[in-house]
């Protein structure tokens, strides 16, 4: 299960986000950091049994920095309050599809698919969506699916995508700017030997997902 030391270190760190106490208090972030890298190792054995695209996937290539941007934020918290890992071929920055594991407190959540795709792989998966819509819905209205998963994640076009007839009988499918999903997770779960369950059950809902996305990507 998760070790305790991240999410005490994610509280504290939510009331002292400023550069003072975070340099005083290294270790503990330092040691925060190795147990999330260690259970997001955990994670990628646990997902290669159904989804071999993660086999020799480093944990340390899908972890996110935790230091902001701030460059062009008008807050100016130096420190994000969360961990975050992207599991996907190539790591974090991968286009591929893959599976997120956000640790926060009260904001925890899974989610994966593609999120923010590059123009060229979203007008990929538009294409091969209007072409094969039945196939995607059958993954995405799958009771399995739906059971972690109800909806498709993040905002829609009001109209057709440039280049897609108007009345392309599932024009809906297309709207999409994300490929991605999210399910939120208690404090409570994610704190037990419970969360290892609910990433194994959610992540192989999703896999049929990744895989409809990821044979798009490889051929770009």
């Amino acid at each position: 299960m998760l070790n305790r030391s991240v999410f005490d270190f994610l509280l504290e760190l939510r009331e002292n986000n400023n550069r003072e106490w975070f340099h005083a208090n290294k270790k503990l972030y330092e040691t925060a950091k190795k147990d999330f890298q260690l259970f997001v190792e955990l994670s990628i054995e646990q997902i290669k049994t159904f989804d071999p695209s993660v086999s020799g996937l480093n944990a340390k290539d899908c972890l996110f920095r935790i230091f902001r941007d701030v460059r062009f934020s008008e807050d100016k918290k130096p420190y994000k309050t969360n961990f975050g890992a992207f599991l996907a071929k190539n790591g974090r920055k991968s286009r591929y599809g893959g599976y997120y594991i956000h640790i926060e407190p009260e904001q925890c959540f899974l989610g994966g698919g593609c999120y923010m795709p590059a123009s060229n792989v979203l007008k990929a998966i538009r294409n091969e969506i209007f072409h094969h819509p039945e196939e995607f819905k059958g993954i995405i209205e799958n009771v399995e699916f739906k059971k972690h998963f109800p909806e498709l994640y993040g905002e829609k076009l009001k109209t057709a995508p440039r280049g897609f007839p108007k009345d392309f009988e599932h024009i809906d499918l297309l709207n999409y700017k994300h490929y991605a999903v999210s399910k939120m997770i208690d404090d409570q779960t994610v704190n037990s030997d419970q969360f290892v369950k609910e990433i194994d059950n959610a992540f192989k809902a999703l896999y049929p997902l990744n895989r409809f996305l990821n044979e798009i990507v490889q051929d770009l």
